[in-house]
């Protein structure tokens, strides 16, 4: 298996600044970096921790290890009970919450800016000084295999997940991320410090907040109580998928309706074909009404009540997939369609008006998304982690409109290749097929 160790690495042992158009970065003597933007007109500020470690870093016998951690970094610390962790923010209208997905782990809050500095504080203890008590464990343990019951009970998420594991088989990126019911059963505290002692790298922490406070003040704050934090380097290596093989697979499911997952794995993180792409996927199926497998689907013929293609991108490799669930008895019409979207763009170029309308309503999203504070908190975070870097909206829009018609066909022709796709189809258990 092919090996990656791409992760870019800033020198250790002196603090470095930099002042950039959308947000400023400065970078503690442990390797830790602080990101912030300022907007004057807020008095809520948003800040979290996010590490460069996910399900992805995990063994086969560590499955769903990394959302263990999560979970139990809110369960006591040296110095906080799990109620006191609880109580920290919201006792003052604030919100602490977590997330755990393939490549990060983010740890955030929101609060009023008067209490920012007690955020950064909650947030740096649960991230770092965890002590995982063993009865909290044993508690939490069972509300993740509610938690996977939930999600087993949805088949619209499990779809997504089993895909994972059909596009990605025998590799961490498909695994679920809330492991297994036999891994979950068997993690112990010894596991948990293992994990972060293996994979805990301080050059790979972003602290990213937006707020008000001058971007001096958040710095002095972060070198207050996150400057204590020893500095650490991993080897940073990830394994590379392996060659992929097309798969169909169909599942019987106590279900009502048929469940179909389709799609291929597509560019990494840094192809320069990553944002047309995104753009492709984005005029099929994104959130627009107006996207055409919506449009083919569901305004034409009532097929489906929701259908969506999305694409992720990751460090060495990407995935794209299109996901609805229909009555049984039009399945296989509703592929037939999916499948004709999908030949329109490999033969037919986008007129200028098409072309236009689909720059337009991309730029319009994205600059919505950006409106969000806490949003833009969080993409600054990963982008920095994922690319070093945070493209502004003007650069991004430029990027944008220079793509071209002919460039959207060649990526058609390249990625909506029918012989390159998988198939996983959830059945009604009474089906005759």
């Amino acid at each position: 298996m092919k090996r990656n160790n791409s992760r870019k690495r800033l020198p250790s042992g002196q603090a470095l600044s930099t002042v950039l158009e959308e947000y400023h970065l400065h970078t503690l003597s442990n390797g830790i970096r602080v990101a912030h933007k300022q907007v004057p007109h807020t008095q809520i500020a948003h800040c979290g921790i996010m590490l460069d470690i996910g399900s992805r870093d995990e063994s086969p016998e560590q499955q769903g290890l990394a959302h263990f951690w999560e979970h139990m970094a809110f369960k006591g610390t040296e110095k906080r009970r799990s109620h006191h962790i609880i109580n920290r923010l919201e006792i003052v209208g604030g919100e602490l919450n977590a997330y755990t997905t393939k490549e990060k782990i983010c740890f955030h809050a929101s609060v009023l800016d008067e209490h920012f500095e007690k955020a950064l504080e909650l947030l740096t203890d649960i991230s770092f000084h965890s002590v995982f008590p063993e009865k909290q464990i044993e508690r939490e343990r069972n509300v993740i295999l509610e938690e996977m019951s939930m999600y087993y009970d949805s088949p619209e998420d499990a779809i997504q997940d089993d895909f994972d594991t059909l596009i990605f088989p025998e590799h961490s990126l498909g695994y679920n991320i809330l492991g297994t019911t036999e891994t979950v059963k068997r993690f112990t505290r010894e596991d948990l410090r293992a994990f972060i002692l293996e994979h805990l790298d301080t050059e790979h922490i972003i602290v990213s907040s937006v707020s008000r406070l001058p971007f001096a003040k958040v710095v002095r704050l972060a070198e207050k109580h996150l400057s204590h934090i020893e500095f650490k380097k991993t080897s940073g290596l990830r394994v590379a998928p392996r060659l992929y093989i097309p798969t169909q697979e169909v599942v019987k499911r106590s279900l009502t309706q048929a469940q179909c997952a389709m799609g291929a794995p597509a560019y990494a993180l840094n192809d320069d074909r990553r944002l047309p792409f995104f753009m492709l996927v984005n005029l099929l199926g994104g959130p627009g009404m107006n996207s055409r497998f919506n449009m083919a689907l569901r305004e034409r013929f009532g097929f489906v009540y929701a259908i969506e293609a999305n694409y992720t991108a990751y460090l060495d490799t990407g995935f794209m997939g299109i996901f609805f669930g229909t009555e049984q008895k039009q399945l296989e019409r509703s592929i037939y369609l999916i499948h004709k979207e999908l030949k329109r763009l490999r033969e037919q170029p986008l007129s200028t008006m098409q072309l236009h309308h689909t720059k337009v309503q991309l730029m319009g999203q994205m600059a919505m998304s950006e409106e969000s504070n806490l949003s833009f908190m969080l993409m600054m975070a990963k982008s920095l982690l994922d690319t070093g870097r945070v493209d502004t909206l003007p650069e991004i829009f430029s990027e944008i409109q220079h793509v071209s018609a002919v460039q959207l066909q060649e990526l058609a022709r390249d990625m909506f290749d029918e012989s390159k796709f998988s198939y996983l189809t959830f059945l009604p258990e009474d089906s005759a097929e």
